[in-house]
């Protein structure tokens, strides 16, 4: 567990971060989507807590869209 000026700078580095993926997201580059993806389907609690608050910062500009959840083992394909 983090503490005091080093939580603080740990959670300037994530929101760096998700902002990253979030404006190559919305732009449309298909690698960062797709490293998205890999975030998303990781075990890593970390990963995990990144991925989710992508999903976040993404959900105000999906206008009327749908989630579609897409399964498979590593490797073939889903990101692609």
């Amino acid at each position: 567990m983090r503490s005091g000026a080093g939580a603080a700078r740990h959670a300037k580095a994530q929101t760096a971060f998700t902002r990253e993926y979030v404006e190559g997201i919305l732009r449309g580059d298909r690698t960062v989507l797709a490293r998205a993806v890999t975030l998303i389907e990781s075990a890593r609690e970390l990963d995990r807590a990144l991925a989710e608050q992508i999903v976040e910062d993404c959900l105000p500009h999906s206008g009327n869209s749908i989630r579609v959840g897409i399964t498979g083992v590593p490797g073939a394909g889903k990101a692609a």
